[in-house]
């Protein structure tokens, strides 16, 4: 049984093998970015904090793209969504962070909430086909490549750094606070 905590985030398991520690510290995580951006209309989403031009929008949005590219992209060699295949990406490398103003609130939970249930889908198949250990099919331009251990913590880290940008940014929309 999952313990769910006062915000509705999962918690992760206290006694568990390792996939399910890795996926249940993900899992954890995402739920803290969906709290963080819960409830805030379109001005809220495009708040930013002193000089940054960093959103909880373009959070949501480079978090979408991020799932798409670890779990699709590289864990199993799939274009994904298709919007990410469309963007001139050398016109604009920050195109998600920068498109994210012009989307709506609804727009851009869509986007991550199915960004978020493709990667677990994907990851429960790459689970069911070789476990922890197996490789990505896409490697680095080095030849190596990432197992899918390391693109679970990965992902872990990289919600988790941008979980304390969406601290700093609700705070100063309206006063929210908390892990």
């Amino acid at each position: 049984m999952t313990d769910i905590d006062e915000q509705g985030r999962p918690e992760p398991p206290l006694a568990a093998d390792e996939t399910d520690t890795l996926v249940g510290y993900l899992d954890y995580q995402r739920a803290t970015l969906a709290w963080k951006c819960s409830g805030l209309d379109a001005a809220g989403l495009r708040a930013t904090v002193g000089v940054s031009s960093m959103t909880l929008g373009g959070i949501l949005k480079h978090m979408a793209f991020v799932e798409n590219h670890w779990f699709a992209h590289y864990l199993h060699g799939r274009e994904g969504q298709p919007l990410w295949t469309t963007v001139d990406w050398e016109a604009d490398r920050d195109w998600e962070w920068n498109s994210a103003a012009q989307d709506s609130p609804e727009e851009l939970h869509a986007l991550w909430e199915d960004a978020v249930s493709r990667s677990r889908a994907l990851v429960e198949e790459a689970l069911a086909g070789g476990g922890l250990g197996q490789p990505a099919r896409r490697t680095w331009p080095d030849g190596r490549a990432p197992s899918l251990r390391w693109i679970l913590v990965h992902m872990i880290e990289e919600y988790a750094r941008h979980n304390g940008h969406a601290d700093l940014i609700r705070e100063s929309v309206d006063g929210l606070t908390g892990e």
